[in-house]
């Protein structure tokens, strides 16, 4: 499956949230209740921006994990990158 490319006026929309891990090894939270929803993003550049500073407000809590979720992959799978 080939990548569609971008056009240059189309939304890639993009999740950053977080919150703080049981095991740094795998991806399972503490907390569900608590988990940082820091916003939706129409492209990878600004959601990237965005994990960026959630990461460094972070970083003295070993922890504590930000994620970027490319939700335009889930909502049209024609999206997805080959392998």
């Amino acid at each position: 499956m080939t990548k569609t490319p971008a056009k240059p006026d189309q939304q890639l929309l993009h999740l950053v949230f977080g919150g703080e891990l049981t095991d740094v090894d795998q991806v399972t939270f503490k907390d569900l209740a608590r988990l940082d929803v820091v916003g939706f993003f129409p492209d990878y550049a600004s959601a990237y921006q965005a994990w960026l500073v959630k990461a460094r407000e972070t970083l003295d809590s070993a922890q504590t994990r930000y994620f970027i979720v490319h939700l335009h992959r889930i909502l049209d799978p024609s999206t997805q990158q080959a392998p």
